[in-house]
């Protein structure tokens, strides 16, 4: 057979083969573009540190927002009443006023009767006030004290109920910009946690069972973080006991008071254990984190704000070295969560969607989660 080899032009070489001169730019981009659609997925795939935090994240941001939502919720139902007392007031004061100007009414009538100007019933309704039309009649000077009286008591009472439909109608428009924060703050808590749960849905079995076991690392450092807690409390109790004389060592009665009141208060919390973490609850069936604190808290007759920002204000700031069976331990620096700790490193809480009341280190989610501890009570 012939050969119809033709002399192959100086090229380059890919994997040991000698390419055409024109061929080695095709190559090479067909060689870069497998090598990016490899890439890509590794690249744009978040590690399962990253999902983990991302998801740690969302939650503690829903928490944040529930915070918001509960504050306006409370105070939404606040206005309401007053809203609802300020109308009730208005339709009082108005049935009055009818029956008063049905009364003047009368009065301009029985004027006519003995002789005055005939009343003009449209120039009685109509006037700025009663004595605007009395004076304009030439009736005022005719009326006995009790009429003139009752023409007082109605312009008064006119500018009266006057005050409260405006103040009902400000109390309605602030009711309602409330109710817009609430469906808003409703809005974000939804939004992040579907967001978080977008997230874990996107992970393989595989990495599920990575982010348990990462998880469960989490838990045991704090185990083990509350333990050493523990053991510092501990000998600083036996170190201040073997300071106290015999004069000194008689409890206080407000430690007293304290304790008693605490364990009231852990009490209730430890009979919440299990039941499931539900944002904006407050009971008896669930509950968002503040919501076990301040319903704890009023099993033992102390009523807390409902929110974690105003709860953290709600009594003493302590140490945590300090801390009592009791305290209010509070987190992060948006102070979006809070547990009822009950010694030795650990606390009642609702941890966060998806989880039920539980014991639990206060480490759990490092030291530096840690932000406060309040005594309040």
């Amino acid at each position: 057979m012939a050969s119809h080899r033709k002399s192959r032009p100086v090229g380059t070489r890919v994997a040991g083969i000698r390419t055409p001169a024109l061929a080695t730019a095709a190559l090479t981009s067909v060689a870069l573009l497998s090598q990016s659609a490899n890439a890509a997925p590794a690249d744009d795939k978040p590690s399962l540190e990253e999902v983990e935090k991302k998801v740690d994240d969302l939650y503690r941001q829903a928490e944040s927002a529930t915070d918001n939502y509960n504050a306006a919720k409370e105070k939404t139902t606040k206005q309401r009443k007053q809203v609802d007392t300020l109308l009730q007031d208005v339709a009082q004061r108005t049935q009055k006023l009818n029956e008063a100007r049905e009364e003047l009414g009368s009065f301009a009538a029985a004027q006519y009767r003995t002789g005055a100007a005939a009343p003009d019933t449209a120039t009685f309704l109509l006037a700025d006030t009663p004595q605007d039309y009395f004076d304009q009649t030439q009736l005022m000077g005719r009326l006995t004290s009790r009429q003139k009286g009752a023409v007082d008591d109605y312009v008064s009472g006119q500018s009266a109920t006057m005050k409260k439909r405006q103040e009902a109608s400000q109390s309605l428009q602030t009711l309602t910009d409330t109710q817009s924060d609430l469906k808003t703050a409703k809005a974000t808590v939804q939004k992040k946690l579907a967001d978080a749960r977008d997230l874990l849905s996107e992970l393989t079995a595989q990495e599920k069972a990575r982010l348990a076991a990462i998880e469960k690392q989490k838990r045991q450092e704090a185990a083990r973080k509350a333990a050493e807690l523990a053991q510092q409390q501990a000998a600083a109790e036996k170190a201040a006991q073997e300071a106290t004389t015999p004069q000194q060592s008689t409890p206080t009665a407000p430690d007293s008071s304290y304790a008693t009141k605490a364990a009231k208060a852990l009490a209730f919390a430890r009979a919440q254990i299990g039941k499931p973490y539900v944002w904006g609850a407050t009971g008896p069936d669930s509950y968002d984190c503040s919501g076990l604190t301040q319903a704890a808290w009023k099993a033992a007759g102390v009523d807390l704000p409902r929110v974690t920002y105003d709860q953290v204000n709600a009594g003493t700031t302590v140490s945590l070295a300090d801390a009592q069976p009791g305290d209010l331990v509070f987190f992060y620096d948006d102070i979006s969560h809070v547990g009822l700790y009950i010694g030795n490193g650990m606390m009642i809480h609702a941890p966060k969607p998806g989880a039920y009341v539980r014991e639990e280190s206060i480490y759990y989610d490092g030291e530096s989660g840690i932000h406060s501890v309040v005594r309040p009570a």
